[in-house]
């Protein structure tokens, strides 16, 4: 790969687009994506590291991407230890099985190098502007979807290795005429129903229970009729996104940070140039001539240039900043539009460069962003303000340790008194892992469920911070079964119903199956209602599952069964009919593709967990970091 890229760095063309990859790709992060830890490891798959850094990256990058999505919800999620642990693992898993479809398309013969990534990234029409990578749109668009540049690449190489392997389990797997439409048949069936409803409900207010038998269900169940561990607490926040509205910020402040920072409210000249590249020193003054006589610039690159890239576009190489700009470019000093160079050597060969246009650098007036510096110095002194209030607040609540009323004062609000709540039922407004850890774990609580300590500081994302104090306390205990009779007597009842009712249900399904089901269905009280028809959903039931259980119906005669509806009642089914799907001749094709493409998903995802068994798989100590 190396003589390749030593072999296109020859090329004036090529030279350019691998600047811009550098300034694109490895700035931001591109250029790394599969860069491992030191020494550290989150697995080893086969011999073959996946580093800390490749772990800690995938895990924000998936933190950053789920933060867009869900906004403010995420801050409950980031908040759960066990779904960060499984978001965590979740990446690994990723990394892991990227690792091993790596390694097995090697064997097969499937690369995907990283020039193989970037011409991908730089033909998807998405990041092009008029037919062109474009790095801004490129950057912006999976900053919306939520990726780094890092992450982005490393998902781009995934797909290109899937899509090479599934392109060829695809191209293996097919689906006879016959088979499709006994597929067809089989997921659109339909199937005619009757059912009869045993009410739990209605059986449970008739039972009668003793109290022996309330007492005896309570004590076997007594686990659950817990009372968790409740708290109340005081709490005083401090938010700087709050501080900011109040942050005053004068005309000399905007002034000044404008005339510092005016590089960053501008863009930097720009140039346009075309190209003619020649072998030869010959070949160049001929061109140079020609030129001299008038003859067309951008003819003259279609037909004589070696290079093709720039040829076909006449020589244009469109616009540079001076970052991407070659320094042969730089030296041939063209200062007007359409000033043409003379013949310039390069280690590639010859070439004759022409500026076709020049874009000076502009710097936008104070005026226009006059709203983005007031905004970003509000922040700034409402940052300082709050680190400032942190600091005093701290001291108050250390000092006076016997309540939050020094901290009141010193903060200039009062502190919120919660009711009682649970670890399960944080109330909103400090539903935040630190806090929640500070409550229940930090020692905040006295003995015997007394008062404890005020808190340290704890800070939280969003640039928040709090102080907290326990005001009371009930420790985890069994509630009574006084406290619980009631509840007790719901459940028992219902018990005894639901299996009065699966009693019931049995008996008249023995007499239906024998042919006396008219009789017993009277004295029950039941009747099969209307014909329904039940089809298969994409995740059935277990009453769904029960009706396609039973066996078709022969020679007009019903078929029987028992099942249980999501209200925990008892239904008999009848069975009458059972119709066999039927595909439009119209989705025909697009049936069988889409049965083809699931064939070939299930064998993809049988080769990757065959993969996985055979694998030598080591967890390193980085995989279980926080």
């Amino acid at each position: 790969m190396m003589d390749n890229l030593r072999a296109a760095s020859n090329n004036v063309v090529l030279k350019i687009i691998l600047a811009l990859i550098i300034l694109s790709f490895i700035l931001t992060g591109v250029g790394n994506y599969l860069v491992g830890g030191s020494g550290d490891y989150a697995a080893k798959v086969n011999g073959q590291e996946i580093g800390r850094a490749q772990l800690e990256q995938a895990v924000q990058n998936q933190r950053n991407r789920l933060q867009q999505q869900l906004g403010d919800q995420f801050s409950a999620l980031a908040g759960s230890e066990g779904y960060m642990q499984q978001l965590r693992q979740e990446s690994l898993s990723n990394l892991i099985d990227v690792t091993l479809l790596e390694q097995y398309s090697k064997k097969l013969g499937f690369t995907v190098s990283d020039q193989q990534i970037k011409d991908a990234i730089f033909v998807t029409p998405q990041f092009q502007t008029d037919g062109r990578f474009d790095n801004a749109k490129y950057l912006q668009s999976i900053q919306s979807m939520g990726y780094t540049a890092d992450n982005f690449a490393l998902l781009m190489k995934r797909q290109l290795i899937s899509q090479q392997l599934e392109q060829a389990f695809g191209e293996s797997d097919f689906i006879l005429p016959a088979e499709s439409k006994s597929l067809g048949e089989l997921i659109l069936q339909s199937r005619d129903v009757q059912t009869a409803t045993l009410d739990t409900d209605a059986l449970a207010a008739k039972q009668q229970v003793t109290d022996a038998e309330l007492q005896a269900f309570y004590d076997q169940n007594k686990n659950s009729f817990i009372s968790p561990e409740q708290v109340k607490i005081s709490y005083i926040e401090m938010d700087a996104a709050a501080m900011q509205g109040k942050m005053d910020v004068t005309d000399a402040d905007i002034s000044a940070y404008y005339d510092q920072h005016k590089s960053e409210f501008g863009q930097p000249e720009r140039r346009r140039y075309s190209v003619i590249v020649l072998k030869t020193q010959a070949d160049a003054d001929a061109v140079a001539a020609e030129l001299a006589k008038g003859t067309d610039f951008a003819q003259l690159a279609k037909t004589k240039s070696t290079d093709a890239l720039s040829a076909k576009q006449g020589g244009d190489l469109g616009w540079m900043e001076p970052e991407t700009t070659l320094p042969e470019f730089k030296s041939a000093n063209l200062t007007s539009k359409g000033q043409v160079s003379g013949v310039i050597k390069a280690d590639s060969g010859f070439f004759i460069l022409r500026l076709d246009d020049v874009t000076p650098e502009q710097v936008k007036p104070l005026a226009d962003v006059r709203k983005t510096i007031t905004d970003k110095l509000k922040q700034e002194k409402s940052l300082d303000a709050y680190y400032a209030l942190q600091q005093k607040v701290s001291e108050a609540a250390t000092n006076d340790n016997e309540s939050l009323a020094s901290a009141e004062q010193v903060a200039g609000t009062k502190a919120v008194h919660t009711d009682w709540f649970t670890q399960n039922q944080i109330p909103a407004g400090i539903n935040f892992k630190p806090v929640v850890q500070a409550i229940f774990e930090g020692g905040l609580i006295g003995q015997d469920g007394s008062p404890g300590s005020n808190s340290d500081i704890i800070t939280v994302d969003g640039d928040r911070a709090f102080v907290v104090r326990v005001d009371a306390h009930k420790a985890e205990g069994v509630k009574s079964f006084a406290d619980v009779k009631d509840q007790v007597t719901a459940l028992l009842k219902r018990q005894k119903a639901q299996d009065q009712a699966r009693v019931d249900g049995e008996k008249l399904l023995t007499a239906l199956k024998e042919g006396k089901g008219d009789d017993a269905m009277k004295a029950a009280g039941l009747s099969f209602g209307a014909v329904q028809k039940v089809q298969r959903s994409q995740q059935p039931s277990a009453f769904e599952e029960n009706v396609y259980a039973l066996p078709h119906p022969q020679k007009d005669q019903p078929v029987y069964g028992l099942s249980q509806d999501a209200k925990g009642n008892s239904v008999l089914v009848k069975l009458t009919g059972v119709t066999p799907g039927v595909v439009p001749e119209a989705d025909v094709a697009r049936f069988t593709q889409e049965m083809q493409q699931t064939s070939a998903n299930v064998t993809f995802d049988a080769l990757l967990t065959n993969l996985r068994q055979e694998a030598k798989i080591k967890y390193g100590s980085a995989a279980q970091n926080q």
